[in-house]
């Protein structure tokens, strides 16, 4: 029997993972003697030696084998290269071959090695993701684990394309994969096609490999390219560039973020009480994932602010999502969120990912949420408890990680009592929930408003930036504004188009702007000033204009005033428009 000795520093740890079909290593701080079989093989394991025995047993015998001393010298060299192993100086050095560098003693077919406490190995850097090896060669994904473990990551493995989602879904926190080509049950290349939506590197690697084999794995997402068999150093370096790239790009978005607050929250321009009101808030939950609310009138700037929670959270360098759930039909709307598999419905000639899993590590924005369906309401309150979703017709739920933001202009609380919002889906959009004051309320950011949406029209036309008249600005906050802000940016850029000198003009601005801001004030009787008489009268018309606009649907009515369905009626009643 042959013994190979290793003299360790009292306490080293090694992994016990380099496994192949001839050889284990381990190393511990027992100061008991251990004796472990692996392969037939035993090994002796005492406290800061490791001593590996080659041999057959057989009854109570130890059969002489073939010396392996040169292969044990491959699998210590490799640890050392790997950095398992602090630096060794040779003892009884009678034969050392110049291919095996300094490190190597040879001695009456044993080879040892002695530990030099004055050149201590530092401790490798943890990576900043846990790595995933998927192959079907269990040496391999050892040998993959030690380098690996090597370096400072945290390695999982997985035997084929089968296994590794599993593994994903059991570790969702692995963000690299080192994966096999050719594999069986699900191949590198399927693997590939089910993951690319997920926040992952993938690493393909083939042994089989050519030029258009790693054009297609990089076409299909992957991001690098490596060939069997491979050295130590080409891992190590191709996943530093993956761990240097993504904390290039985490410093860029915290580099945006930081100028996005700055710029008043990505340009939701106010120095009011409430403009400020909003912008705290949203600085204050963007770095977190609790799902937010956004309310308010048409053109408000809702979209704006999900996009600035998106752009000011940790979310910033992955995907933003919005979808109009009012602009799209209930049947096509189910699957554009939750995506569907080839052959679902008809017309379904392929599978397509939802925007759930598009917008997997990122932020959806659901606009006009209020419209959507019960029966998706019911979907989305699924989605939103267990982080999961279905493809219609698929069978296997999908894990997806989304900060969900919802806006509508509509009264969630009045469609819950009229049964056409579910309430427990509204306590679970409204965490965080922000109100979006309309301009009327906030008028005196009207002048700092205009001045921004004024430079953003100049930049898009490309002309010259006029100035802003204290007539124009006088007409635009006697305006009432309906529309809000996306009116007022229209105003303006109409102005922009029709200003031939330096100056903006009251000349300039739409017709419903110029002269008097409010019409209906202008044409109020000198001689009858009663708010009382003239809030009826407008009231009265109003309504009318409402009951018009919505065909006569009371419901429509009430909602567009702004008021409750019971008032509404008993104001079309005190009016007399009962007819």
């Amino acid at each position: 029997m042959h013994v190979h000795h290793v003299w360790l520093e009292a306490g080293t740890h090694l992994s016990s993972n380099l496994v192949d079909e001839r050889v284990f290593l381990s190393v511990g701080q027992s100061t008991r003697r251990h004796i472990v079989h692996h392969s037939g093989h035993p090994i002796f394991l005492e406290s800061g030696v490791l001593a590996l025995a080659w041999g057959s047993r057989c009854g109570q015998h130890m059969h002489h084998v073939p010396p392996v001393s040169q292969r044990f010298c491959e699998l210590v060299h490799m640890l050392l290269r790997a950095g398992r192993l602090p630096r060794w100086e040779a003892v009884n050095d009678h034969q050392n071959p110049e291919c095996w560098g300094h490190h190597w003693a040879w001695c009456d077919g044993r080879c040892h090695y002695r530990y030099i406490p004055t050149m201590t190995a530092r401790p490798p850097e943890p990576a900043a993701w846990p790595v995933l090896v998927v192959d079907d060669e269990e040496s391999l994904r050892h040998l993959l684990r030690v380098i690996l473990e090597g370096a400072g990551y945290v390695v999982h493995e997985a035997k084929d394309g089968t296994h590794a989602l599993e593994q994903l879904d059991a570790h969702p926190e692995v963000r690299i994969m080192l994966c096999d080509i050719r594999m069986p049950r699900m191949d590198g290349m399927a693997l590939l096609e089910q993951v690319r939506t997920m926040p992952l590197a993938v690493v393909m690697m083939s042994a089989y490999g050519s030029t258009d084999t790693a054009v297609a794995a990089l076409g299909r997402g992957a991001r690098d390219y490596i060939s069997k068999p491979f050295r130590p150093d080409e891992i190590r370096v191709c996943l530093q560039r993956i761990v240097d790239r993504d904390r290039l790009e985490s410093e860029n978005a915290e580099l945006r973020r930081s100028i996005g607050r700055e710029a008043g929250i990505e340009g939701f321009v106010g120095r009011s009480p409430q403009a400020r009101e909003v912008q705290e808030v949203i600085q204050k939950v963007a770095a977190y994932p609790s799902t937010v609310l956004l309310t308010g009138e048409s053109g408000t700037g809702k979209e704006l602010l999900a996009r600035a929670l998106h752009t000011c959270s940790p979310r910033s360098s992955s995907s933003f999502v919005a979808i109009n759930c009012a602009a799209i039909p209930e049947s096509l709307l189910e699957s554009e969120l939750f995506g569907h598999e080839r052959g679902a419905f008809t017309g379904a000639v392929r599978a397509h990912a939802g925007l759930f899993e598009q917008a997997h590590g990122g932020t959806m924005l659901l606009d006009e949420i209020g419209e959507m369906a019960l029966a998706l309401q019911t979907r989305l309150l699924r989605v939103l408890e267990d982080g999961k979703v279905r493809r219609i017709g698929g069978s296997r739920d999908v894990v997806v990680d989304v900060r969900l933001v919802a806006a509508t202009s509509r009264d969630l609380d009045r469609a819950v009592q009229e049964q056409q919002f579910r309430q427990d889906l509204l306590y679970r959009l409204k965490v965080v929930h922000v109100h979006v004051p309309p301009l009327r309320d906030r008028i005196e950011d009207l002048p700092l408003l205009a001045e921004v949406l004024v430079g953003r029209a100049a930049a898009r036309l490309d002309c010259a930036l006029p100035s802003i008249s204290t007539a124009v600005i006088s007409l635009l906050e006697r305006h009432s504004w309906p529309g809000n802000v996306r009116q007022l940016e229209n105003a303006l850029e109409r102005a922009v188009l029709m200003c031939e000198g330096d100056t903006l003009e009251p000349s300039h601005l739409p017709d419903e702007l110029r002269g008097s801001g409010d019409s209906w004030i202008d044409g109020l009787p000198e001689s009858d000033l009663s708010i009382k008489r003239q809030t009826a009268v407008l009231e009265r018309t109003l309504i009318q204009r409402a009951l018009s606009q919505t065909g006569g649907n009371r419901t429509q009515a009430a909602r567009l005033l702004d008021i409750s369905y019971k008032a509404l009626v008993y104001k079309i009643r005190g009016y007399g428009l009962d007819d």
